[in-house]
């Protein structure tokens, strides 16, 4: 399949790179070229404007870190250069509003907007192990499954309208927000009862708890390993403002998010912005005393 890529970040690397091993014919742009020098080496092609990129490919897949980013390149020329019936595929994790807007602009241009936020960390996503909520027309989501089994391990189909799969995605991510922010108040606690962090680890982990999200951020906490993000605590800002805002416009109240989102800004106040996310564990023992 003819493909374009925009956005060769930490997610989109890995997620490219299963796309040209699959064998598919790969376009790929960047706003730093340099992301580019890999998978170029290995056989895909760099376009030196998303016009370039957009042009005979069938679908152009997006993977930007928030909504100006991705408005930036449908108007930079993504909306004017993609060819009639093509799929604009966004994989980033984006505003309801922004994915409503995108969907009428897409279908006045005879074009197809399918929206597909991946669940994984960056070696998931190198892995192809990726979850991917996908949303749009059943004949556009057909096209793309051969894409899917490349990137992901299962593929949750959520209805006709890509603003479905926004929903999805940011509903998972304040969840696992969640969790990890009542792990940082439970680490936060034992500490100050001078218990190992590791104990509570392991009565978790091997307990009511054995699941991926708190072995993955659990171990994190325990290590205190924030310097390698996988997520950020500026982008998980970023998603807990877009669940706010999903939640505002539907009137459903999401206090979890709100405690969420503070621990979140606190952190980021003492500097831990480009901290992976768990790193409110840390800004949580502030709170407590214990930093």
């Amino acid at each position: 399949m003819k493909i374009g890529f925009i956005g060769l970040g930490r997610m989109g690397q890995g997620i490219a790179r299963r796309l040209l091993d699959a064998g598919h014919d790969l376009v790929v742009y960047n706003r730093t070229a340099e992301k580019a020098a890999e998978l170029c080496a290995a056989g895909a092609r760099f376009a030196a404007t998303t016009t370039l990129l957009c042009a005979e490919r069938e679908v152009v897949i997006t993977m930007l870190a928030d909504d100006a980013a991705l408005d930036s390149v449908v108007s930079g020329g993504l909306l004017q250069a993609l060819p009639r019936g093509a799929i604009h595929m966004v994989m980033g994790t984006h505003g309801v509003a922004a994915i409503r807007a995108l969907t009428a602009l897409h279908a006045g241009a005879g074009q197809i907007l399918v929206a597909a936020p991946v669940l994984g960390r960056p070696d998931v996503a190198a892995a192809g192990q990726l979850g991917i909520v996908a949303a749009g027309p059943a004949d556009a989501l057909k096209r793309c499954r051969p894409l899917f089994e490349v990137i992901g391990r299962r593929t949750f189909e959520a209805g006709a309208e890509p603003e479905g799969a926004t929903a999805i995605k940011l509903a998972n991510n304040f969840t696992l927000g969640c969790a990890i922010q009542a792990m940082s108040e439970a680490f936060a606690l034992v500490a100050k009862h001078g218990v190992p962090p590791q104990v509570l680890y392991d009565v978790l982990t091997e307990g009511l708890f054995a699941a991926p999200a708190y072995k993955v951020y659990g171990q994190i906490i325990v290590d205190e390993a924030y310097d390698k993000p996988g997520f950020t605590s500026l982008l998980a800002l970023k998603d807990a403002d877009l669940a706010l805002a999903a939640g505002g416009a539907a009137r459903v109240p999401l206090p979890s998010v709100n405690a969420l989102r503070d621990r979140l800004l606190g952190a980021i106040a003492h500097g831990d912005g480009e901290k992976d996310w768990a790193v409110i564990a840390r800004e949580q023992a502030r709170a407590s005393g214990l930093k």
